[in-house]
């Protein structure tokens, strides 16, 4: 064997906090990770990296089912396996108690989609895919774009559905928007008639939801809307984006605008889908594979950069990471961080937001963020 074929792989952990339920369609789980097997294969191929980057997967049940634990010790064991930066966690609940390890005790760049400004630090990045603070602004926006000056909230028990409320309340005055009525329901699918009727009988022309971005809370939303004959205007959070997963979630988005990060116009992404579906045969086109492909890709040029290769490598290297073009987003959207900048999409245009169509297979845009 020749001393060049030894070359150990570079490590690169992705933990997931929230076990995916069984019936999780498998071509959608296999987005999750090809999307970084393409854009670091495509990196060795051309020669810009000079050894195969392994991703290394942990998943474990965190809050709001689980417990912080296990996140936490799922990324000592990513950490001990020798990842220089873990993708993850993703969850603000898991994300926010986790960073304060990662800065005591294992000092290795994690990045993640979670929302909360509460997870930014010295080696905590963001990928937004949302944001707490962010599209409670949207939101007023969208009602404002629809003349609605009356507007009814249902808000998840939770860090992210107390934190969307409170960002939302600033946003409304702002606009002149009034809450009329705010009633909490469960973080989990649990029987939410009481908080909806609560709501109802305070007349408000349009529906927000503050909560979580896997959804759950919205499950059972859409049947007792119907159940109480009320079709109002309706928007909610990135946890629209869950609609993908199954028909049941699909079904509960349904009839609402949502954010989202997928825009068929950015012409990033979609030069990167066709290369997806030359290699994978197949063509994901929702949020999933662009917002991945603007982590692997912000990680590729880090691992590039980093001098010496290490955990402080990479993290330095990552505040070097500068303008690159984004796969999502609306178009122009740019990836950038910094010495003191942690958030990486640049532009209002970092969301979107969309609707689902009848047919249940496809969405449509509704509005871009920042066009006045």
């Amino acid at each position: 064997m020749s001393y060049e074929s030894s070359t150990e792989p570079i490590k690169i952990g992705y933990l997931m906090d929230f076990k995916l339920p069984e019936s999780f369609p498998p071509e959608m789980k296999k987005d999750f990770f090809q999307t970084f097997e393409l854009v670091f294969d495509e990196a060795l191929a051309d020669g810009r990296i000079d050894r195969k980057i392994e991703l290394v997967y942990r998943e474990v049940e965190g809050l709001p089912k689980g417990s912080v634990k296990k996140v936490i010790d799922a990324y000592g064991d990513l950490v001990d396996e020798g990842c220089l930066a873990v993708f993850g966690p993703h969850i603000t609940d898991n994300a926010v108690p986790t960073r304060e390890a990662i800065e005591e005790r294992f000092r290795v760049p994690a990045l993640s989609v979670t929302g909360s400004d509460d997870w930014l630090g010295e080696w905590t990045f963001a990928f937004p895919q949302g944001s707490l603070t962010d599209e409670p602004i949207f939101w007023a926006d969208l009602l404002a774009k629809g003349g609605h000056t009356e507007v009814g909230v249902l808000i998840e028990a939770s860090l992210v559905g107390e934190t969307y409320l409170r960002n939302f309340r600033s946003a409304c005055r702002r606009k002149n928007i009034r809450i009329v009525a705010e009633a909490t329901i469960a973080q989990t699918a649990q029987n939410i008639n009481e908080a909806v009727d609560i709501v109802h009988k305070a007349k408000p022309s349009a529906l927000v939801h503050c909560g979580f971005g896997f959804g759950f809370g919205i499950v059972f939303l859409n049947a007792v809307l119907t159940e109480l004959d009320w079709d109002p205007p309706r928007f909610t959070s990135t946890a629209f984006q869950n609609a993908w997963i199954n028909p049941v979630m699909w079904e509960a988005f349904s009839g609402w605008t949502g954010i989202d990060q997928y825009d068929e116009s950015n012409q990033v992404g979609q030069r990167f889908l066709d290369r997806y579906q030359q290699a994978y045969g197949r063509r994901p086109e929702y949020c999933v594979p662009v917002v991945n492909h603007d982590v692997a890709n912000a990680l590729l040029h880090a691992v590039i950069d980093a001098h010496p290769l290490s955990p402080r490598g990479v993290k330095e290297a990552l505040e070097r990471v500068k303008m690159l073009p984004a796969a999502a987003g609306a178009p122009g959207t740019r990836v950038s961080f910094g010495n003191w900048t942690r958030r990486a999409w640049m532009g209002a245009g970092y969301l979107v937001a969309r609707s689902l169509d009848p047919d249940g297979v496809n969405s449509h845009l509704v509005d871009r963020f920042g066009e006045e």
